[in-house]
């Protein structure tokens, strides 16, 4: 049975695995070894040729040069129309009742109506043109053939050759035949060439006008890098303010949009121009949008400013080069030059530039001084130096208490008669002594026989903040701090704002963050330059500066803290101001301290030698009223200066930064002030000698008691 069987496979050498499962086992050829498809390979290097950045430039170059050619002719052809038909007077009409301006209106309606007149007479005159030409021309040959033959009949005559009659005439006509013959040989060349200088020249007016879309320019001009400030891109950016008002009128007034617009100025650093709005937008709707408008111009916030002219609803727009504000404008005069001196009634201080680039110079005279801003933004540096500039003439004092305290003043030791270092209360205290002791001074000057002149006494105060927070009480219990009738600072500051300017008795102050706690609104009020560094808020710049400067157009919680140092907005009749604002941005000069101690040193060579009166104490075991007595001597009287150089003898440590303010203190305390005597200030042995038996007596009754 078995032998009948019929195998029905084949036995061969092969796997018995079945060849289905065979192929799933088999593992793939790596992708890198497989070869790639040549459509693949051509894809992928047209992608990389198309999309590569050179092919991208040179794409837009092609683009952006092709369409300065047609949109050239394009202007061409405009400017082309406009010069003959009435459509630019048309224009202009339309853009001035646009604005609302209809006196304006009614000009340009007249304008159009002299040019339709003179067009008219022109067409009138062409009727008969055709004739006169002809006649001209008729006219001017037989003129001209009458003159050649007369010519010939007398070279003729001269050289007794008949023939010679002919000879200019021939000589014409050889002449216009050789015209002829040039007009010929350059007439092939021309007409080939010239199309493609009038492609050219279309081209020119086209790249002047960058007339191409902002795909096809270069990089820096589509980022807005440099793009120079054109009316057509100050129209753009005021239509794309977001006022419905304005672009509804711009739209109305079609391309004659720039009729808003007067010249643009090239004004320091950047350019200037003057926006009259149209009807129905203020001044403030544009004010608002200063950052929008300032990217609308693909500039930054802080590289446009808008401050308000005379002229009604005009805003003045200053508009930055890109970059321009960030670059240092230089050292200043003061350290540049060593022969320079100051005049306090007559000079300005170098200060800085303004946004022109100008020099911006203040006037210090009679006038009371506020610079206020956040901290870390060189207020103390713009304040010192003006104080610097103004230490170069002779005959102006100082008295200055820096209520910080870290060495800001330290090069006026032997320049101010007084100088206070230091943020604690003693310090407030000495500050708040110094300004009164400086009402004192007034009250003196104003009581003096009338034309008398005094010499510029200046306190400054730095850190004022610290002061006016001051909360500590005197023995009677009024503050010394605060802004009330009983705080001391406060009412010593506001008497010398009401009298002192009068006698050239003057206050500078430099705060931190002003507020209504820290610096009282009568006392910001009361300066008469008023200046301010970057701050927080509006409401900060409007305590800094007041309402007036704010509303037109100073801004300087605007500027950028930290990158804007030494940036000031200025309100002020002491710098030049730009026609019709209230405030004018300086970018001030920075003095560091070494270059301000080299400038205090040639001040205090002006002067004879100041013997600079700081925070002393005589110590514990020192008498001063009795250290006084004993210097005297048997003298009945003695010079006051005289007295001071024997206190310093007797102990330096204690006395040697006295000055006449705290001797006349120690003196008017015990009843025996100084006096005059043969016109100098003198101490008096009998009044001392009443007031140290006096002050013994008290003692002794206090001690029974």
């Amino acid at each position: 049975m078995s032998e009948n069987v019929v195998p029905l496979h084949k036995h061969t050498e092969q796997s018995a695995v079945p060849a289905a499962v065979t192929t799933l086992t088999v593992v793939p050829e790596p992708a890198a070894a497989r070869p790639v498809p040549l459509w693949v390979r051509s894809g992928r290097a047209v992608r990389r040729a198309v999309t590569h950045e050179t092919t991208k430039t040179a794409v837009r170059a092609v683009a952006r040069h092709g369409l300065y050619t047609f949109n050239g002719g394009r202007i061409v052809a405009r400017r082309t129309w406009d010069g003959r038909t009435g459509a630019r007077y048309e224009r202009m009409l339309r853009a001035a009742e646009a604005a609302g301006n209809y006196e304006v209106a009614e000009e340009w309606e007249e304008r159009l109506q002299r040019f339709r007149e003179a067009r008219h007479r022109r067409r009138m005159d062409l009727l008969h043109s055709p004739l006169d030409a002809a006649k001209g021309v008729a006219v001017g040959a037989g003129m001209s053939v009458g003159v050649l033959v007369a010519l010939g009949v007398v070279m003729a005559i001269s050289s007794g050759h008949v023939t010679d009659t002919i000879t200019p005439l021939a000589a014409t006509i050889d002449f216009i035949a050789a015209l002829i013959r040039i007009v010929q040989i350059v007439w092939g060349p021309a007409v080939t060439i010239g199309p493609f200088l009038a492609l050219l020249a279309l081209w020119a007016v086209g790249s002047k006008q960058q007339a191409a879309p902002a795909w096809a320019m270069p990089d820096n001009v589509r980022s807005g890098e440099g793009e120079p400030i054109t009316p057509s891109i100050v129209v753009k950016a005021l239509r794309d303010l977001g006022v419905a008002a304005l672009r509804s009128a711009i739209k109305e007034m079609g391309d004659a949009g720039a009729s808003m617009l007067g010249p643009i100025r090239i004004a320091g650093c950047g350019v200037e121009v003057d926006v009259t709005l149209p009807s129905g937008v203020s001044t403030i709707e544009v004010q608002n949008r200063r950052r929008k408008l300032a990217e609308n111009l693909s500039r930054h916030e802080h590289e446009v400013f808008i401050t308000i002219p005379e002229a009604a609803r005009t805003v003045r727009v200053w508009i930055a080069d890109s970059g321009a504000l960030d670059e240092p404008i230089g050292p200043s005069p003061l350290v540049t030059d060593e022969t320079m001196t100051a005049d306090y009634k007559k000079g300005k201080a170098p200060w800085g530039q303004d946004l022109r680039g100008d020099a911006a110079g203040l006037s210090l005279y009679q006038r009371h001084l506020l610079i206020t801003g956040l901290s870390n933004q060189g207020k103390t540096a713009a304040l010192r130096a003006l104080a610097l500039w103004l230490a170069l003439d002779r005959s102006v004092q100082f008295w200055i208490a820096d209520l910080k305290g870290v060495g800001d003043w330290g090069m006026c030791d032997g320049l101010a008669t007084v100088l206070i270092q230091g943020p604690t209360d003693d310090h407030v205290i000495q500050a708040t002594e110094m300004l009164e002791r400086g009402v004192e001074e007034m009250n003196r000057r104003i009581q003096a026989p009338p034309g008398t002149e005094f010499p510029p006494l200046v306190l400054i105060v730095d850190e004022a903040q610290v002061a006016f927070m001051c909360p500590v009480k005197d023995e009677a219990g009024n503050f010394y701090g605060g802004s009330k009738a009983t705080s001391r600072y406060f009412m010593a500051a506001r008497k010398i704002h009401n009298q002192g300017r009068a006698v050239n008795v003057l206050l500078w102050q430099g705060t931190q963050d002003p507020t209504d706690q820290n610096l009282p609104k009568l006392v910001r009020e009361g300066a008469h330059t008023r200046a301010s560094l970057a701050l927080g808020t509006e409401q900060q710049a409007r305590m800094a500066l007041g309402d007036k400067a704010v509303d037109g157009g100073a801004a300087p919680h605007l500027l950028r803290p930290g990158l804007d140092k030494g940036t000031v907005v200025v309100a002020s009749d002491g710098i030049t101001t730009p026609k019709g604002q209230a405030s004018v941005t300086v970018r001030t000069h920075f003095i560091s301290t070494d270059d301000a101690k080299e400038i205090a040193a040639r001040a205090r060579a002006l002067r004879d030698g100041v013997t600079t009166l700081r925070l002393v104490d005589t110590g514990p075991d020192r008498d001063p009223l009795a250290d006084i007595a004993a210097v005297l001597g048997d003298a009945p009287r003695l010079k006051t200066q005289e007295v001071l150089k024997r206190l310093s003898a007797l102990d330096s440590g204690a006395y040697g930064g006295w000055s006449f303010i705290d001797l006349k203190r120690v003196l008017s305390d015990a009843g025996a002030e100084p006096y005059k005597s043969d016109g100098v200030m003198v101490v008096g042995a009998e009044r001392l000698a009443r007031a140290l038996t006096n002050r013994d007596t008290d003692d002794s009754a206090s001690a029974e008691s």
